[in-house]
């Protein structure tokens, strides 16, 4: 096998070279001779196709290295070694040279000079090895734990953490625990599960993470070229403008465009951000008790730095602040800060100070400039986006409200390392609906990859910013909502029902809600024939494995009726001389908006729902 990569840039392109490739050659020779095409030519066709799409992919790497992270046990090496093959580029293992180097094992490494001076020496070998790419790299199980190595595999490499169970592990390792010197303890799983519990945080930086678990290590290798494959797009790496000092989506609306700005540490940036927009403008701070405590005032001091002169108003946390009570009192706070048409608002919150500011803004002196700095997942991957401004009233859910665009949205992932997990989880709902309606490789990504967007990272910023630019393209498309945005509404019929019956308390969260509401629509799609069952089922079982309601009765407290729900239903605002409108689907990644819904059929699917224990 060579040594690098050079020769192999020599041998990738043969098969193309030809008109058609291989199977062009196939296509030729078949008739020439007058034949049919027989299954050895389709396995031949097959390979030929496999062969394309790995040179699709050695083409977007470069010169980068393949890197395989993850803990002991998970199979680094042996699926390394089948990817390197796939890929025809050189396999290396990272122990092996450490030990070839060293003329001595791991163990006995870390026996002779402990752990500290083991980890500095791996990352220095690492670094070395990873000016040798393209090469298919794994390395040992403390490997990315090392700030020096995390930098070097940014920098020439593609990280994949091989993920797997704790249970897959431990049967794994179990018959080789002496060959793995931190479990030569009293309590290897103890240990392990320590060593899982520091790890994982880390491993979630990678960028790309699947699961290794009990099946043929050529599935996984293959779950591995379709990830590089999605993720090595218009050949450049996805994540290098992510880690970039602010990744930029831009919803184009004529002269109402807007950037959306996503990473880390913006929150700093805002005041310099709002001066090149609106040179000299002042801005009222619309936020509530909670963020207020957080993120105020970071927000002020960031203002304060680029001059911008600063008023605040706070408001209680919560669904209760969408109300006509609140929207009044915030309306005169604004006028009464002296707030005028060339100023500015921020909302600074979640959804619910995203709505209310924004409705604010559209209202006081008919209409005035604002900027979402959003706080929450949910918001900065949804309601922040697109301009639906609105207040509750108590016949439902948002129906009173305006469109009315926002000037700039700051999304700083690093104030949701501060979010419950709750609310994270609740905000992944929408993140997940963005796959479900209409990218099916996404929603496959997230199945694959949502530890790791919990987690933080690169994962998490992947995610926000694709659910960005899929919100941003239908805005662009339909604006103010008479036709295909309201594919984004996809289970919040449902889910706004059930938060109305909720109380709109914290009984259930928008996203719990929208969950939930998904669930319904996918198992609804699903009994009216519109999509197989299993596809429905594996829908919901992502969204129940994140830890989100997918049913009924894992909504706390009393259900309500039938008839309830679908007087609820029928406010909804998709409603049309009351005809009831269902977003649904033909499968995942396939939504389409029904009109007309059987009410008779909504009411008997409803009540079996209700029914189940």
């Amino acid at each position: 096998m060579p040594a690098n990569g050079t020769e192999y840039d020599h041998v990738r392109p043969g098969v193309a070279s030809h008109p058609g490739g291989l199977v062009g050659s196939l296509e030729r020779r078949a008739a020439d001779c007058g034949l049919e095409w027989t299954m050895t030519d389709i396995a031949l066709q097959n390979d030929a196709n496999a062969m394309a799409g790995a040179a699709a992919i050695l083409a977007r790497l470069g010169h980068r290295s393949i890197v395989l992270v993850g803990m002991m046990g998970v199979g680094k090496s042996s699926i390394g070694r089948r990817l390197a093959a796939r890929l025809s580029i050189p396999f290396v293992d990272a122990d092996a040279e450490i030990e070839k180097a060293a003329g001595m094992s791991i163990a006995d490494i870390f026996a002779h000079h402990g752990e500290p001076d083991f980890r500095s020496g791996e990352a220095r070998v690492i670094a070395r090895l990873l000016e040798g790419g393209p090469q298919v790299l794994a390395t040992g199980g403390g490997a990315f734990m090392h700030p020096d190595t995390r930098k070097a595999v940014r920098a020439r490499g593609v990280s994949i953490w091989l993920s797997a169970e704790f249970d897959v592990l431990m049967r794994r390792i179990s018959k080789r625990k002496s060959e793995r010197p931190l479990l030569r303890t009293a309590d290897p799983a103890e240990t392990l599960r320590r060593l899982l519990a520091e790890r994982e945080p880390i491993y979630a930086q990678a960028d790309l993470t699947v699961q290794s678990r009990e099946t043929p290590h050529d599935t996984i290798v293959a779950e591995i070229m379709t990830a590089l494959a999605s993720f090595l797009q218009d050949g450049q790496l996805m994540t290098a403008s992510l880690r970039a000092d602010s990744p930029t989506i831009k919803v184009a609306l004529g002269a109402r465009s807007y950037d959306i700005v996503i990473g880390r540490g913006l929150l700093a940036s805002l005041g310099a951000r709002i001066t090149a927009l609106r040179p000299g403008a002042k801005v009222a701070i619309v936020t509530d008790e909670t963020v207020a405590r957080h993120h105020l005032a970071a927000a002020e001091s960031a203002l304060a730095d680029s001059a911008v002169a600063s008023s605040r108003v706070i408001v209680p946390a919560g669904e209760d602040s969408k109300t006509f009570r609140v929207f009044e009192q915030v309306c005169e706070a604004i006028i009464a800060a002296r707030i005028e048409r060339g100023d500015l608002i921020v909302a600074l919150g979640g959804g619910v100070i995203g709505d209310l500011a924004g409705f604010v803004a559209a209202a006081v002196r008919r209409g005035l400039d604002y900027v979402q700095v959003p706080t929450t997942l949910l918001a900065q991957v949804d309601s922040s986006v697109g301009g639906k401004t609105a207040i509750n009233s108590v016949h439902g859910k948002n129906l009173i409200g305006a469109f009315h665009q926002p000037i700039l949205v700051v999304a700083d992932t690093a104030v949701l390392d501060m979010l419950p997990v709750r609310e994270f989880r609740a905000g992944y709902a929408e993140i997940a609906k963005y796959g479900l309606i209409g990218d099916a490789a996404f929603f496959s990504w997230l199945e694959a990859n949502w530890r790791g967007v919990f987690a933080g990272g690169a994962a998490r910023e992947q995610a926000i910013a694709v659910s960005c630019r899929a919100k941003a393209a239908i805005v662009e498309r339909d604006e103010r909502e008479t036709g295909e945005r309201a594919l984004l509404n996809l289970g919040h019929t449902f889910g706004h029902a059930l938060e109305a019956a909720c109380g709109f308390s914290d009984r259930l969260l928008h996203g719990e809600a929208v969950a939930a509401g998904m669930a319904l629509a996918f198992a609804f799609s699903a009994r009216r024939g519109l999509m197989p069952v299993a596809e429905a089922e594996r829908a919901i079982r992502h969204l129940a494995e994140v830890g989100l309601p997918t049913r009924l009765k894992d909504i706390p407290g009393e259900r309500p009726s039938v008839e309830r729900l679908l007087d609820l239903i029928a406010q909804d605002k998709k409603v049309k001389r009351a005809m009831i409108t269902l977003i649904l689907a033909r499968g995942i990644g396939a939504a389409f908006i029904e009109t007309g819904v059987d009410q008779g059929d909504l009411c008997a699917f409803l009540g079996e729902k209700l029914a189940e224990q």
